[in-house]
């Protein structure tokens, strides 16, 4: 056998040759080039041995492929270039789609974009019955679609519709759901596997065909008729402009027709112009920041089996429900059950949409134990203070907590503006007190700050970040100054829509201003989401006096706090905003945008010069993460530095001699 560091080849007593992937030096899979043409050797040498059958499988234990390794694509600088790659590409898969022997895909954990493809052009597919297992073509994400024959082999196996939703909205499938769509021919526990591919080896049964219906679907004139109703369904949701990727998607897959080579060639072609445009790169730069977060959750450092949760209002109630979830022992601490009841009830509402089936959904629940009078908290390997926002009430916990704490348990905060030395001042080890600074919804907000104290030990922040991405969530390490970095940036851009709606520009134009631009969610909408109360309260901790519109003290007083209270800037029916339609003939200021997005960059800029976090990227990584920065733009310094510095600061200053000094670009400018 032709084997290499990465590719293993066995061939057993029944003629089956076993391939095994183990990429050298990775802690996952991932098709590089070297790996994909090693692939190829092993795949040349098979098709002349022609032995009984062959079955593909990974030596990883966290999954099968994880896709494309990624950051080959920024090496691409022409679409001849990119081009060429995936019809190399494409000519190793098609030889593994032809070998006149049987193929098997054994997939457990991860089988991702590439290695969904990979999958795809083998015969059969087995997969571990387990929750660990997720298939997806997530390539969207990163602004392109699937490349190496998913646009052409997922619709001929699963049907049209099911493949194109897949594409499209990019997210992973279950086990279950996948042998649904008949996207896995066979789920078996993970022990069961090799021998479920051997039998598909011997019987060789026909391949999986979709209905009639769906292989109907697929052919001209339904072909265009189907692609006019996706586009105007995703145009409601989605910006062309911003992600071109699904609108190319639906644009290839309306004209593929003909052969597999030729719908083959158009794959490729759409493909290779999406790699080389500025979106493409700035999503995998989103993509790779990311990978950076998770990077320093480093596992095995620390690992919790129980927390304690002291404040079951709306954070400290989440917070506990998605420990919860992630298969945590939680006991939820406040003065009376009644106060946590409300807290149990969201939780329920949480598990039941994510969980599905009764089972798992009862097992959370049984995870979760209201507990008023703290009796978890000698057990507890985590503690999370949640309670409001008050010095002397969260300095008083403290310091009756301190002597109950499990030795060596996470002691851990979640506010979100005081600074941990004044909080740390009761405590006996200053040194344990870290803070974790969740964001709300938290079941929907990824980011979490790790928050550094001075006497904060090195040791206490790592194992903070370690039970971070236990729990799922992606750690940021910020030096504990006001607003820490998510809030101190945000409060500008949300004070400065506050004050233009005063200046009478109506709400629903600030926001579509702000989502023009990118962003997930208008500032309007945002502060009505986050609690008026809450923005007045981190605002007075971070701006002076006289830069708080008072629009927002107003609402305050008339009891008007946002969505939760059923009125803020907007009303709420029934959980959405009613958003009053301005005049048509009203045109908004010409400066609008520049107001709302370079008060929010000028402060992170502030923010880096404070070093408030590390580095640029980190700062950049926080805030799409955290706030929904356009991550099609890269972040808010990256997008300055595509921009140009000296473009962006003299908008900035224009700004400053209109409106005055809260727009004076911070000195953090001078070193970017």
């Amino acid at each position: 056998m032709n084997n290499n560091t990465d590719w293993c080849a066995e061939k057993d007593t029944d003629d089956i040759v076993w391939l095994r992937l183990n990429q050298s030096g990775k802690n996952t899979n991932v098709l590089s080039k070297s790996v994909l043409e090693a692939l190829d050797k092993q795949l040349v040498q098979l098709a002349t041995e022609n032995p009984k059958g062959l079955i593909i499988l990974s030596d990883k234990k966290q999954g099968f492929i994880a896709g494309a390794d990624v950051t080959e694509f920024t090496a691409l600088r022409k679409a001849t270039e990119a081009r060429t790659w995936i019809q190399r590409v494409h000519e190793i898969f098609n030889r593994l789609a032809n070998l006149p022997f049987p193929t098997v895909a054994v997939i457990h954990g991860y089988c991702l974009g590439g290695g969904l493809e990979l999958a795809l052009a083998c015969r059969y597919r087995v997969a571990a019955n387990n929750p660990e297992t997720q298939l997806g073509l997530p390539e969207v994400k990163l602004g392109i679609h699937p490349g190496y024959g998913g646009t052409v082999r997922l619709p001929r196996l699963i049907g049209t519709l099911p493949a194109l939703e897949m594409m499209l909205n990019g997210r992973s499938l279950s086990t279950r759901a996948a042998v649904r769509l008949g996207l896995i021919d066979q789920a078996v526990p993970a022990r069961h596997l090799q021998q479920a591919a051997r039998a598909f080896i011997k019987k060789s049964p026909p391949p999986y065909r979709p209905p009639f219906w769906q292989r109907l679907i697929g052919q001209a004139p339904m072909r265009q008729l189907v692609t006019k109703v996706l586009r105007s369904r995703l145009e409601k949701r989605v910006n062309s402009r911003h992600y071109p990727a699904p609108f190319a998607l639906l644009e290839l897959w309306e004209k593929q027709e003909g052969t597999i080579e030729q719908r083959l060639a158009l794959e490729a072609e759409s493909l290779a112009a999406l790699l080389i445009s500025e979106t493409t790169n700035n999503l995998i730069r989103v993509f790779l920041l990311q990978q950076r977060l998770k990077s320093l959750g480093k596992q095995g450092i620390f690992k919790s089996q129980r927390v304690h949760v002291i404040g079951a209002g709306t954070m400290g109630g989440d917070i506990a429900a998605w420990c919860a979830l992630k298969n945590l022992h939680v006991s939820l601490q406040d003065q009376s059950p009644d106060r946590i009841a409300p807290a149990i009830k969201r939780a329920h509402g949480l598990f039941k949409k994510r969980l599905k089936s009764q089972r798992p959904i009862q097992a959370a629940m049984d995870r979760l134990m209201p507990d008023p009078r703290g009796e978890g908290l000698a057990k507890a390997d985590v503690l999370i203070e949640a309670i409001f926002e008050n010095i002397e009430a969260k300095q008083s916990l403290f310091q009756a907590l301190e002597p109950r704490l499990k030795a060596g348990a996470l002691l851990a905060t979640n506010t979100s503006s005081i600074p941990l030395e004044t909080l740390a001042e009761s405590l006996s080890q200053s040194e344990r007190l870290v803070g974790l600074h969740f964001f709300n919804p938290v079941a929907k907000m990824q980011l979490v700050e790790i928050v550094k104290g001075e006497a904060t030990k090195a040791e206490e922040m790592a194992r903070a970040a370690a039970f971070t991405r236990q729990i799922g969530r992606l750690p940021l390490p910020v030096k504990s100054l006001p607003g820490f970095l998510v809030n101190r940036v945000l409060t500008p851009y949300l004070l400065e829509a506050t004050r233009l709606l005063s200046e009478g520009v109506p709400g629903p134009v600030i926001d579509q201003a702000a989502i023009d631009f990118g962003m997930p969610m208008g500032p309007i909408e945002l502060a009505d989401t986050v609690g008026l109360d809450i923005c007045l309260s981190v605002a007075e901790r971070l701006t002076p006096p006289e830069q708080i519109p008072e629009e927002l003290k107003l609402k305050i007083q008339q009891g008007q706090l946002g969505k939760k209270s059923g009125s803020g800037f907007y009303r709420y029916q029934g959980g959405k905003s009613v958003k009053p339609q301005p005049p048509q003939e009203y045109q908004a200021p010409g400066d609008l945008t520049d107001r709302l997005i370079l008060s929010m960059i000028n402060e992170a800029v502030s923010s880096l010069h404070d070093q408030v976090v590390e580095d640029a990227d980190l700062l950049d990584a926080g805030m799409i993460f955290g706030i929904g920065f356009a991550p099609f733009r890269g972040g808010p310094l990256h997008y300055v530095r595509t921009q140009g510095v000296d473009t962006m600061r003299q908008r900035l200053q224009a700004l400053e001699t209109r409106y005055g000094t809260r727009f004076t670009p911070s000195a953090g400018w001078q070193a970017l």
